[in-house]
């Protein structure tokens, strides 16, 4: 990761900042209020990442309340100075309403964050961005590694919890209602289910 040299940033300015049409192709996160560029994830990571999405989406429909945000949606988890990270899945467990849904970051708080491990994450880096988002108050934090189709389930005050393919993935009273397969989270259309 490579700060941009700048001044201290607010997620605020950070917004207005990455929307002109010289930065819109970059890939940063906003650290302590500098800019921060992200290496892009890879193939793997933009595969699992709508996998997920799906299966919470399906969810949310079926229950009809919820909605999922991807695609390194920000959120900001600190203020003075700002951090707004890219979070890879999100979900919401209010009933959403289109036209109501920001168009810059989210105000309220996700119950589930999702972070898709990427080539160039390490744990330090990663146990970072898991500390903010339960000190931020998100109940339930997933960290996905597709290399070994893994989960690790966080939630504050509950030490980790590590799943494998074989075990079931719950909402962890987050999400009461909430069952899938860890293996359905990596299963590719076409392939057979094991």
């Amino acid at each position: 990761m490579a700060t941009v040299a700048s001044e201290l940033k607010t997620a605020e300015e950070f917004l207005d900042w990455i929307c002109r049409p010289e930065n819109s192709e970059r890939r940063v996160e906003l650290v302590d209020g500098e800019v921060v560029e992200m290496p892009p994830p890879g193939d793997i990571h933009g595969t699992i990442c709508p996998l997920i999405a799906r299966i919470l989406g399906n969810f949310a429909f079926e229950r009809g309340r919820g909605r999922v945000a991807s695609n390194d949606s920000g959120l900001v988890v600190k203020r003075d100075p700002d951090t707004m990270r890219g979070v890879d899945v999100m979900f919401y467990e209010e009933v959403a309403v289109y036209d109501e849904i920001s168009r810059r970051y989210a105000k309220q708080l996700p119950v589930l964050a999702i972070e898709v491990i990427s080539p160039s994450d390490t744990w330090t880096k990663l146990n970072v961005r898991i500390a903010q988002y339960l000190d931020r108050g998100v109940p339930l934090v997933w960290v996905v590694d597709p290399e070994d189709k893994t989960v690790a389930v966080y939630r504050p005050t509950h030490r980790p919890e590590f799943l494998n393919e074989e075990n079931e993935l719950t909402g962890n009273g987050v999400l009461p209602d909430f069952r899938c397969r860890v293996a359905d989270l990596f299963a590719l259309p076409g392939e057979a289910k094991v």
